[in-house]
C-alpha cells in the first residue's frame, strides 16, 4: 500500500524514558500523523465544567444549610438535589432497593440516578467518569501535574507495594457491597428514613465544615501523596473508582493498537496515568484504563493508536473519536438526569419541617425519628 499524499516519512527520536525496540528488530519508519487531536482539550473542558458545577452546587447547599440552621423563615436558596452525587453509599443502597422492589426510592433518589449515570458511562465508554467528570479525579490530576513541575517527574511505587495497595479499594468496595447486599429492602427504607439517613448530605457537609485534627492530617497526607504519585487516591483508595472499573470491563470501547503502524516509540506507555503497557498491547482491556485518551493524543504514528469498538475480521476499524465520546457522555448524563426530573423522581420527598428539626442538630441526629408522611 502506498504512502498517502498528505503524510511524510520521518525518523523519530525516542524519549529517554521510553522502551527501546529490541536489538535486531528493524527500525520502523514513521508515517507522520496529520490529523489534529482534540481529545485533551475536550476532556479538560468537561473536567472544568463539571468541577465548577459541583462547586456551584456545594455553594448553594452550604447557603441552604446555613439558612436552615439560622431559622430563616424563607431560605433564599433551595436545596440542590445534585449534591447527592456525593453520597455514593446512599446511591448503592437505593439502587439495591430499586432492584428488589422496582420502586424508585423517595429519600435521596438523585444519588441513585447519578450512580446509574456513572455506571452507564463506564459500561459504554470505559472508566471515563474518573477522567472526564469526577471532581476528585480532576483535582488529583491537577496535583500530580503540579508535582511533576516541582520535582520534574512523578514517583512510581515498586511493584511489590503497588499491587497490594491497588487491592485496598476493592477491599473497601467489597465491604460496602457486602454490607448493603445483606440488608433487606425494608431495612434500607428504614435506614433512609432514620434521622441519620434523612440528612446524610448535611452530615457529609459538616464533616468538612468541622473537620478535626485526624481528618486534617489524613487529607494533608492525601494531598502530599497526590503531588508525587499519579492519582494516588484514585489508584489505591477510591472504592467508587473500583466499581466503575469493574463495570468498564464489560465496555465495548477500548484503546486499540495497530502493531504494523506502531513504531515502538513507547510514548503511549510513558504518558499513561494508569501506568499501562499500551505499547505492547493490541487492545487495552484493563479495569485501570480511564479512557483519558492521553496515549492516543501523544501517538505520532498515523493509524497506530485509537479508541474504537470491536470489529469482525475483514471489517474496517470502527473508531470512537473524542468528540463522539464527549457527546455520548453528555447524552447519557443529561438523558438520565432529565428523565428523573421530568418523571418527578429527582427531589427527595422530605417535608421542610423535618429539615428544620434535624439540620440544626445534625451532630445529634439519633433522637426518635419525626414523621415524614
Amino acid at each position: 500500500m502506498g504512502t498517502p499524499a498528505n503524510t511524510e516519512l520521518v525518523e523519530i527520536q525516542l524519549p529517554a524514558s521510553a522502551p527501546k525496540p529490541s536489538r535486531g528488530r528493524p527500525k520502523k519508519k514513521l508515517v507522520l500523523r496529520v490529523e489534529r487531536d482534540y481529545s485533551q482539550p475536550l476532556r479538560h473542558g468537561f473536567q472544568c465544567v463539571f468541577l465548577a458545577w459541583n462547586v456551584y452546587l456545594g455553594g448553594l447547599f452550604y447557603l441552604w444549610v446555613r439558612g436552615i440552621e439560622a431559622g430563616q423563615p424563607n431560605v433564599s436558596v433551595a436545596r440542590p438535589p445534585g449534591v447527592e452525587g456525593w453520597l455514593p453509599i446512599a446511591g448503592l443502597m437505593n439502587f439495591k432497593y430499586w432492584l428488589v422492589t422496582w420502586r424508585v426510592p423517595t429519600i435521596h433518589p438523585a444519588a441513585m440516578f447519578l450512580l446509574v449515570v456513572f455506571l452507564s458511562i463506564s459500561l459504554l465508554f470505559r472508566k471515563a467518569f474518573c477522567s472526564w467528570l469526577c471532581p476528585i479525579g480532576t483535582l488529583s490530576e491537577y496535583l500530580w501535574r503540579a508535582g511533576r513541575r516541582l520535582v520534574r517527574g512523578n514517583f512510581a511505587l515498586p511493584r511489590w507495594l503497588d499491587v497490594p495497595l491497588r487491592g485496598l479499594r476493592y477491599l473497601l468496595l467489597g465491604f460496602f457491597v457486602w454490607a448493603i447486599s445483606s440488608m433487606s429492602a425494608e431495612a434500607i427504607a428504614g435506614f433512609m428514613r432514620s434521622p441519620y439517613g434523612l440528612i446524610a448530605d448535611v452530615k457529609m457537609l459538616n464533616f468538612f465544615r468541622h473537620i478535626g485534627e485526624t481528618g486534617t492530617i489524613f487529607l494533608g497526607i492525601l494531598v502530599v501523596a497526590s503531588l508525587f504519585v499519579q492519582n494516588f487516591w484514585c489508584r489505591y483508595l477510591c472504592p467508587y473508582g473500583a466499581l466503575m472499573g469493574l463495570a468498564a470491563l464489560f465496555s465495548p470501547a477500548r484503546i486499540r493498537r495497530d502493531a504494523q503502524a506502531c513504531i515502538d516509540c513507547g510514548k503511549c506507555a510513558v504518558v499513561c496515568p494508569s501506568r499501562l503497557p499500551v505499547d505492547t498491547l493490541f487492545s487495552v482491556k484493563s479495569a485501570e484504563c480511564t479512557a483519558c485518551m492521553e496515549c492516543v493524543a501523544v501517538c505520532p504514528a498515523q493509524g497506530a493508536l485509537w479508541a474504537g469498538l470491536p470489529t469482525l475480521r475483514g471489517q474496517a476499524k470502527r473508531r470512537l473519536p473524542a468528540w463522539a465520546m464527549a457527546a455520548g457522555i453528555a447524552v447519557v448524563f443529561f438523558g438520565i438526569v432529565g428523565y428523573a426530573k421530568a418523571a418527578g423522581f429527582w427531589n427527595s420527598n422530605i417535608p421542610e419541617r423535618v429539615y428544620r428539626e434535624l439540620v440544626p442538630h445534625a451532630e445529634q441526629a439519633s433522637h426518635p425519628m419525626p414523621r415524614v408522611d
